[in-house]
């Protein structure tokens, strides 16, 4: 166990409604910035926590695609909120799942007592990225951002689980953004192919490779969890997804997790890239729908390809 607690949350959810049949999506209007989205809801957890951005000692920034390449967007966050106060701010990054890889890392440091108060930020403009040829990325994301305030607690029943990732390095070009690193880079932008700059995911590939690797790291993970915690698949009172696509409902019927059991948004809220978990967990605990006591886990997949899970008493 790894004891800490979500002391307060907030997200922010894109104002445009884009419609594709029973789909809704939400893209950001002209001039509202992945920044703009990260600090609203950076600023809604920490209200909900009862603190100021100063309280903070450790800020993450947890998103698939940064501001800019230099600094972090740790940092470009925490130039808004508090500039001159004393933090560490840096990124991590495991593509849809950066939160939940980001929640991993800060409770090892609450559990450690580097850190009293840890930020963890996660949101993405993925239609900034879109390409308009390939309709099944096209009408799949959403634009959203998140945030928790993690802290330490007294509560020895509280905290982390078991958590557990893998990469299957095999499949790392199924799901990509070719351009705008040191591979492909921007100042050379007129020799690449466009779509080197754009979302490029092989759907079916990424499908077939996800239903291969799921099943054997679920009954890993299962089974940490019994090691570590004395509990089952049966012990989690909701699982919270990363809401990749329409094909959720077939990946946790792989895994055994009955539909009551986790939370499904993608036709409403689609693909929030890494604000995918957390605003789900977020809209979660603001409805009541789980609450202290309860055990969630917080898990799927990513680029990688990657898959995550991570389990936490609330």
């Amino acid at each position: 166990m790894r004891n800490c607690e979500i002391a307060g949350w907030g997200s922010y959810l894109a104002e445009r409604v884009v419609t594709f049949g029973d789909q809704t999506r939400y893209r950001v209007t002209d001039g509202v910035t992945q920044l703009d989205m990260l600090e609203r809801a950076a600023r809604g957890a920490l209200d909900r926590a009862g603190l100021e951005a100063g309280d903070v000692d450790c800020v993450i920034g947890a998103v698939a695609a940064d501001l800019q390449p230099i600094p972090c967007t740790a940092a470009l966050l925490w130039e808004r909120l508090a500039p001159r106060s004393r933090v560490a701010a840096f990124d991590v990054n495991s593509t849809c799942t950066s939160f939940v890889t980001a929640v991993d890392v800060a409770s090892r440091y609450l559990a450690d007592g580097e850190y009293e108060r840890v930020l963890v930020v996660s949101g993405d403009v993925g239609s900034r990225f879109l390409n308009a040829e390939q309709a099944e990325s096209r009408e799949l994301f959403s634009d959203a951002a998140a945030a928790v305030v993690l802290t330490r607690t007294e509560d020895a029943g509280r905290g982390v689980l078991t958590s557990l990732q893998r990469t299957w390095a095999e499949h790392a070009h199924d799901t990509e953004i070719r351009g705008g690193g040191s591979l492909l880079p921007a100042r050379d932008y007129p020799l690449h192919a466009p779509g080197d700059h754009l979302f490029d995911m092989d759907g079916r590939r990424a499908l077939h490779s996800m239903v291969g690797v799921l099943p054997e790291f679920f009954a890993e993970f299962f089974d940490r969890l019994e090691q570590h915690a004395g509990l089952g698949r049966e012990d989690v009172d909701l699982f919270v997804p990363h809401q990749a696509s329409r094909a959720l409902g077939l990946m946790m019927r792989r895994i055994g997790i009955p539909t009551e059991r986790y939370a499904d948004r993608v036709d409403e809220l689609g693909n929030m890239v890494s604000a995918s978990v957390p605003y789900v967990l977020a809209d979660c605990l603001g409805s009541g729908r789980v609450g202290r006591g309860d055990v969630v886990v917080l898990c799927g997949t990513a680029a990688g390809l990657t898959a995550n899970a991570l389990a936490l008493r609330l």
